[in-house]
């Protein structure tokens, strides 16, 4: 089981990742789409991609806009694979 980071590197490593925050125990980013569809497509991209990595993010939808948070239960509190997990849904584009 991974080791949750300290405060201090976590918003270290924010630093490489400027639109993602520290709430608490987990990440979070807000991404605006067009439309409905977009944001339902980059759900989607997001969870294909959560899979294959065997880390699922929390994810909200509303209209336009979804919210992601990561945070790595099992550990109780935001790891190495929440930043790894941050840097490839931020890849999506």
């Amino acid at each position: 089981m991974a080791e949750p980071l300290s405060v201090e590197r976590v918003r270290d490593a924010l630093q490489a990742l400027p639109e993602w925050e520290l709430a608490h125990d987990r990440i979070r980013r807000s991404y605006r789409f067009v439309d409905f569809s977009q944001a339902f497509a980059f759900m989607t991209r997001v969870a294909l991609l959560a899979e294959k990595q065997g880390h699922h993010p929390e994810l909200r939808n509303v209209y336009s806009r979804v919210v992601v948070e990561l945070t790595s239960h099992d550990a109780g509190g935001i790891t190495e694979r929440d930043l790894e997990l941050a840097r490839a849904i931020d890849a999506l584009g």
